[in-house]
């Protein structure tokens, strides 16, 4: 009887830590060759509220963890990344604004929406890179989910 209580408890731990799979650019960018599928780019911040709650709430949801790690590369990417990253044959650089601060070149190419970055951004892409949509602000789980289900 406690063994199998003890496999009960070991399955039930599993299911409700599932773990959101991200990648970095170069990283899905490299798997999608073989396996295309939908980029999902998370842009935030550190110091972003809102971006803390979707990384603590949308993105910790059983259903989003679901879908995004199955039809989609997800990548999180903080807007003030100092790395630099090569994505689609490019190098893209940190460009300082001032005293500890500034913004990621391809934060500001994949979240830039009427001249402005907002964070959180959620940047789609389509296998072939194509922006299919950019959603600024707060996302919870039940539109998130709505949203990716009707892409693909």
């Amino acid at each position: 009887m406690k063994k199998l209580l003890l496999i009960i408890l070991v399955l039930m731990a599993n299911e409700n830590f599932a773990q959101l799979k991200t990648h970095t650019f170069e990283q899905a960018e490299e798997m999608s060759k073989a396996n295309p599928k939908p980029f999902v780019i998370f842009i935030h911040t550190d110091w972003c509220k809102f971006c803390k709650t979707m990384e603590n709430t949308t993105f910790k949801n059983k259903a989003i963890i679901n879908k995004l790690n199955q039809d989609f590369y997800f990548i999180s990417f903080n807007a003030e990344e100092k790395r630099d990253i090569i994505f689609k044959e490019n190098t893209f650089k940190f460009k300082p604004k001032g005293n500890n601060s500034g913004i990621h070149e391809l934060a500001t190419i994949l979240g830039d929406k009427n001249g402005n970055v907002v964070y959180p951004t959620i940047t789609i892409l389509n296998p072939d890179y194509s922006i299919v949509a950019q959603l600024q602000s707060y996302i919870g789980p039940k539109e998130l989910l709505e949203i990716l289900s009707k892409i693909q």
